[in-house]
């Protein structure tokens, strides 16, 4: 039986990887690093296009395990249409955490704060003080309520907000209180000072941020996505910016990447950041103690922790 594992780094930078495993190192670079077919674990290249990531899949007929780097796994399903049964996916919970909740914290302050006008003015030589909103006393929707939902509630305790509500698809009851569902929505949108989007796309989420929700939202009110850019309706999205009712500060849009002519780089009350909520120091640590874990388990034919599904064939 083949043994093959592909890596996206060197396996001689992955500590505790387990032996009696055949490492071959594959960046998504045009050459395979060896026969796709006898490949039984595929960790996928992280911030690659879907298009070169998915290159390899068809062929590897002993797959076993798809390990993804990133918390959403949507890019890659419509390679596993083909892909024979049994084939477990698994995401990256526990790798990208703590730097995308650091980041919706710091679109959301950068854009109640006024940063990128202060850093237009430095620009231009400009001193132009004013008074700007501040995120204590205001109220957060946090819209996804996850792994990454919770920590940004997490970061956003030392804030003095006036209350954090917690939505995701069901309602339940988490460590720090109540998680409505998104039926909810429509009632909690209203109240909310900042809505943050952290939920996976999957058909329900798909668009679920479009001119219903917009409309729903507080005049004034601003939108955060840190979760993937075809939740919201980018159209929708526009007229609301455009008229001035609502900001967002955005770090995935649709589409990706942001065309240099698109409306939405100069939609007035909008900050855009091309999608780097996850990439930071914080990441190699993170990645590499995944990879060394989940190839422990695998090698021990133990159950992997962080599957997604496991496809039909």
């Amino acid at each position: 039986m083949t043994s093959d594992v592909w890596l996206p780094l060197p396996a001689d930078e992955i500590d505790g990887l387990p032996e009696g495993l055949d490492y071959h190192f594959w960046d998504g670079s045009e050459d395979f690093p060896a026969d796709p077919a006898d490949c039984v674990f595929y960790a996928v290249p992280y911030m690659k296009q879907p298009a070169t990531v998915t290159r390899p899949i068809p062929s590897m007929t002993s797959l076993r395990v798809i390990q993804a780097l990133t918390a959403g796994i949507d890019q890659l399903l419509p390679a596993l249409a083909g892909v024979h049964a049994g084939v477990r996916l698994c995401n990256a919970k526990g790798v990208h955490e703590a730097s995308t909740a650091e980041f919706a914290l710091t679109l959301t302050l950068a854009s109640l704060r006024g940063i990128p006008g202060f850093v237009r003015h430095q620009d231009r030589g400009q001193w132009r003080p004013g008074f700007h909103p501040a995120l204590a006393d205001k109220s957060v929707l946090i819209v996804g309520y996850g792994a990454i939902g919770a920590a940004i509630e997490d970061r956003l305790a030392p804030f003095e907000c006036a209350r954090v509500v917690r939505v995701a698809r069901s309602a339940r009851t988490a460590e720090h209180g109540r998680v409505h569902a998104f039926s909810e929505l429509p009632v909690l949108l209203p109240d909310a000072d900042v809505v943050i989007l952290s939920t996976p796309l999957t058909e329900t989420t798909k668009g679920l941020v479009g001119a219903e929700f917009l409309a729903a939202m507080k005049d004034g009110a601003l939108l955060v996505n840190v979760a993937r850019g075809a939740v919201v309706d980018t159209k929708a999205l526009l007229v609301e910016l455009e008229n001035g009712r609502i900001q967002a500060a955005l770090d995935v849009t649709d589409p990706e990447p942001l065309p240099e002519n698109h409306p939405l780089w100069h939609a007035p009350g909008v900050l855009v950041s091309p999608h780097v909520g996850g990439p930071t120091s914080a990441f190699l640590p993170r990645a590499r103690r995944l990879l060394a874990g989940q190839l422990t388990r695998f090698a021990a034919g133990e159950e992997l922790r962080n599957t997604v599904l496991t496809t039909e064939g």
